[in-house]
């Protein structure tokens, strides 16, 4: 089965090369594009992609609109968004992530890991540039969270909060296992015990907790 991705950028050659991309990819079709956020979630609801990827600066609706528009803790059905940017410092990404986003990359990420975040993001993980996840997480963390980090409804186990730790750290769960020398369903496992226990809907939720609550250094 193919992954149905819409492209949304409001620069018309970028948004072009971005399609010409994904599309050369066996398994990955983009079944529409728009140049404005309006425009993204109105093909979006209509369309039901397998993942979106927007540009997070656009005219009219700008793509942290249009992320929490589908992706956000009001939606009853969200869909896969992956969010992309230019600066690597971007003052919205982190609001982005908080909209619902499933990751962000930057546009010259390259082809491979384009192609691994719309796969990530299809299937219900996320992806952030490697580069820079620290980075970006930490720098918007030590500004304070917009309110008190949420308390788990469990206490962590040890092994989860090493998992908790690799995850904000941008590791896939293959990596994971590898890492700490487990098998990749109990990765799952434990990363979906994570996902209850801190009410978080992703990845990027579990990454943006761990930094809040100082569970990870720069």
């Amino acid at each position: 089965m193919s992954i149905r991705v819409i492209v949304a950028d409001d620069q018309e050659i970028v948004r072009t090369g971005l399609a010409m991309i994904l599309d050369a990819q066996p398994d990955i079709d983009v079944i529409g594009e728009a140049a404005d956020g309006r425009r993204a979630v109105e093909l979006a609801r209509r369309l039901r992609p397998d993942v979106c990827l927007f540009d997070i600066r656009m005219p009219g609706l700008d793509g942290i609109q249009a992320t929490r528009l589908l992706a956000g803790p009001a939606v009853e059905d969200p869909l896969a968004v992956v969010v992309i940017t230019t600066f690597d410092l971007d003052e919205y990404v982190y609001d982005a992530l908080r909209a619902g986003a499933r990751g962000f990359l930057l546009k010259d990420a390259g082809t491979v890991l384009l192609s691994q975040a719309v796969h990530a993001a299809a299937n219900g993980d996320a992806l952030i540039a490697p580069s820079i996840t620290a980075r970006l997480l930490g720098v918007f963390a030590q500004a304070g969270p917009t309110s008190r980090p949420v308390q788990p409804i469990e206490a962590l186990t040890s092994r989860e909060e090493q998992i908790l730790v690799t995850v904000a750290r941008g590791r896939t769960n293959n990596e994971i296992a590898d890492e700490l020398y487990i098998s990749l369903s109990t990765v799952k496992s434990h990363v979906a015990s994570l996902m209850a226990k801190l009410g978080a809907r992703n990845r990027v939720e579990i990454a943006m907790w761990a930094y809040e609550t100082n569970r990870v250094k720069n």
